[in-house]
């Protein structure tokens, strides 16, 4: 695997080693002693989640608070995604910067969010099937959320804003200088 540093700490893009012949493709997605030594982590992964979505379809921004917080392993199994991470960090440099990177089923990339950021993604494709691995149990008391189009954050989803699908709980999420972590 090939591990590539992002502008926010601890954000990484993971590539997996591919291995193609005739007969198709296999990669190994995921193991955790691998993932351990390349990104000098020490996470333990509890649970699974998939989505599907179609085009213009945005997920987010969403969040887990306090002790229920999640670092996310995300990766698209079909189709394509604009996957975006939010650092909600107190104290970080990079508090309310995000970082954003194509996931799709041809790059097999993978991203990694920590814990302490609001997560979201838009599907670019006509369909997307959405994995992800998180480190921590979702707990509907501590979910939180960011709104998408929060001018302070500026996110670039890459289609225009009447394209986009978003569910009403997430048009009506607060703006950064709204939002309560505790």
């Amino acid at each position: 695997m090939e591990i590539t540093k992002t502008s926010i700490q601890d954000c990484l893009v993971i590539k997996p080693a591919v291995f193609t012949d005739a007969r198709g493709y296999f990669f190994e997605s995921f193991n955790a002693e691998r993932f351990d030594e390349a990104t000098g982590l020490d996470v333990h992964f509890v649970q699974d989640n998939q989505s599907f979505s179609s085009y213009g379809v945005l997920r987010g921004l969403h969040f887990q608070k306090a002790e229920h917080a999640q670092a996310k392993l995300v990766r698209v199994l079909k189709g394509e995604v604009l996957d975006v991470a939010v650092d909600l960090r107190p104290g970080s440099p990079t508090y309310g910067k995000y970082e954003s990177v194509i996931l799709s089923e041809e790059n097999k990339l993978q991203f990694f969010v920590p814990r302490g950021f609001a997560h979201g993604f838009v599907v670019l494709s006509e369909t997307a099937e959405f994995f992800y691995k998180c480190d921590n149990y979702y707990n509907k008391a501590s979910e939180g959320g960011l709104h998408y189009a929060d001018p302070a954050l500026n996110i670039d989803w890459q289609m225009p804003a009447e394209r986009l699908l978003v569910s009403d709980k997430d048009a009506v999420l607060p703006f950064l200088s709204e939002i309560n972590l505790s």
